[in-house]
């Protein structure tokens, strides 16, 4: 595996706890860099990093807290 791609799993948390759990990501780092593009996509769409997930989740806090509110009045 190329130190630049050590050095990016070990400076992302997302990356190494992702690694952890799929362990097969090793085979395909080792074998090319470019993987840890693909891996980044998986990893973003495991964690839920995306743009959407993040609106979804924010729509979804603000929904309960007007519940909340309407519930106060």
């Amino acid at each position: 595996m190329l130190l630049e791609t050590r050095i990016a799993i070990k400076n992302n948390p997302y990356y190494y706890q992702f690694l952890r759990y799929n362990s097969s990501w090793y085979k395909a780092l080792k074998r090319s860099h470019s993987n840890l593009e693909l891996m980044d996509k998986e990893v973003k769409d495991y964690f839920k990093l995306n743009l959407s997930d993040k609106l979804n989740d924010l729509s979804s806090r603000l929904g309960m807290v007007s519940t909340l509110i309407d519930l106060m009045k």
